[in-house]
């Protein structure tokens, strides 16, 4: 893979949580912080907002080196995942997206081909595992391709759909 590529592909992925967060604010609070009324998926709406933000900052500090100690334990990974009690709001998330955004954007900007196509071994407690760089990448948007999908659902159910996402629209756009 490219650094180009990689980089069209979260800019593109900026862009279509752009669209999401836009959607969660037409909801009402109370939808936004609900269970998921449909009993599927990952939880209510800001849970799985949430769950989003995290899987790509915990993929980011994980590639910048933060899992690489072999005696990493549950609780010092658990220390660094983001969870829904820290964003009552709408807003609160949309701050730390915002910043989530940036962060990786610098962490783009740092890769060479040679690195991006690289591997890197990382510390997920009691296992040690070695991956390519671009393929760890690559999982965390397909990650958050599974949960759109489900906070889609659940705004379509609120009425307010985030509409087509499309590669091609955000190419033309």
């Amino acid at each position: 893979m490219k650094t180009d590529e990689i980089r069209l592909l979260y800019a593109y992925n900026d862009w279509v949580e752009a669209r999401f967060l836009a959607a969660c604010a037409r909801v009402s609070p109370e939808q936004y912080a609900a269970p998921n009324p449909l009993g599927t998926g990952y939880g209510g709406l800001r849970a799985t907002m949430v769950h989003l933000l995290d899987n790509i900052w915990q993929w980011r500090i994980t590639l910048q080196g933060y899992y690489h100690d072999p005696l990493a334990n549950e609780a010092a990974y658990d220390a660094t995942e983001l969870h829904e009690e820290a964003f009552p709001t709408l807003d609160a998330l949309r701050e730390r997206w915002v910043i989530e955004q940036r962060e990786m954007r610098a962490y783009l900007d740092t890769l060479t081909e040679e690195t991006l196509n690289g591997t890197i071994r990382y510390v997920i407690p009691g296992v040690v595992r070695e991956r390519v760089v671009w393929q760890i990448l690559l999982d965390a948007l397909f990650h958050a391709m599974q949960h759109r999908s489900e906070a889609a659902a659940l705004l379509t159910t609120y009425g307010q759909s985030p509409g087509d996402y499309d590669f091609t629209m955000f190419l033309t756009q």
